[in-house]
């Protein structure tokens, strides 16, 4: 009875140990897999380096359009719009991870000034609601709450991105003042081409690691292939790995140089970085440019008055 007893105890730990680990591999996997910015936000404290360059082109390496539109002033404690638009053509298909075609998807980082940062939920109109959708937006870091990532998401339902952005007060934090900010965007569409820790996707051209002949490809079973190149001069021979996605450009039996690419081009997406202006604008300043603008009105109307009164007094002397 106490044997079947510890073998039942040592059963449930088994299962309870399988499960935590089963747990804890899908939820990892599922964060590198649709997380892309993790990426950046785990190699890189900044995501702009002091040359002004995003992170995401070390990854993403085509260049590609990117626009930002933000208001040109905005005041204090208010919740104004920043639109992310991601330009691209629709009808193109990217190489998915396992070799496959899919659509592209999309992400974007933006750098706002000091003290600018993700407006909170109650403060949101419905109407940019409807406009921002189901996206949900983090921050870079904990400590860096003024730089914003979103994605990867669906390319053809989100290639315009609206961030929802409230202004800080003056009044309220020390660090913020009425001046001329600016702001800087990246945005990317598609597959990187390069891992953060140098490796490449299967999203880029493999080139040939040696000069010789092609003696040999095999094609895996998963998808992609090996390729034997023998050296005809000391016959050295390498084997380069090619994963499922991009396609073939050479055959056995033909000569190679090195470097030379073995495969196509499969990316279709990249990565582009932009930036804009917005002035924090002081609310007394904007009375005062109204107050001014109104007595100069005001001012013009008694200039008319006085001027048609003088001209009724002429008239007047003139008749009498």
């Amino acid at each position: 009875m106490q044997n079947r007893k510890t073998l039942f105890g040592i059963k449930e730990q088994m299962t309870r140990s399988i499960s935590v680990s089963m747990m804890i591999y899908i939820i990892s996997q599922t964060s590198i897999s649709n997380a892309y910015p993790i990426f950046a936000q785990q190699a890189y404290e900044n995501p702009r380096e002091a040359t002004g360059r995003i992170v995401c082109a070390n990854c993403h390496l085509a260049k590609k359009p990117v626009d930002l539109e933000v208001p040109q002033a905005v005041l204090p404690d208010t919740v104004f719009e920043a639109v992310v638009k991601i330009p691209y053509d629709m009808q193109l298909k990217q190489v998915l991870a396992n070799g496959k075609k899919g659509s592209l998807n999309v992400g974007a980082v933006l750098i706002l000034p000091e003290g600018f940062e993700l407006a909170p939920l109650d403060r949101i109109s419905p109407e940019m609601k409807e406009k921002i959708g189901s996206l949900s937006f983090q921050s870079y870091s904990p400590t860096q709450k003024n730089i914003l990532v979103i994605g990867p998401v669906p390319g053809k339902k989100y290639s315009e991105i609206v961030f929802p952005i409230l202004s800080p007060d003056p009044a309220t934090k020390k660090d913020a003042y009425f001046l001329k900010y600016p702001i800087y965007v990246g945005g990317n569409r598609g597959r990187g081409q390069i891992y953060p820790d140098g490796r490449k996707s299967n999203n880029t051209v493999y080139n040939a690691s040696s000069a010789g002949i092609v003696t040999q490809i095999v094609r895996k079973e998963k998808g992609g292939y090996e390729i034997t190149i023998a050296d005809p001069s000391d016959g050295r021979q390498v084997v380069d790995i090619i994963p499922p996605g991009p396609e073939l450009l050479v055959s056995e039996g033909e000569s190679i140089k090195l470097d030379q690419p073995l495969t196509s081009n499969p990316n279709v997406g990249g990565f582009g970085q932009g930036d804009a202006e917005i002035v924090l604008q002081d609310p007394l300043r904007v009375q005062g440019l109204l107050f001014f603008f109104a007595s100069v009105i005001l001012a013009q109307i008694f200039l008319v008055l006085k001027k048609k009164q003088f001209e009724k007094v002429q008239l007047y002397e003139m008749n009498f």
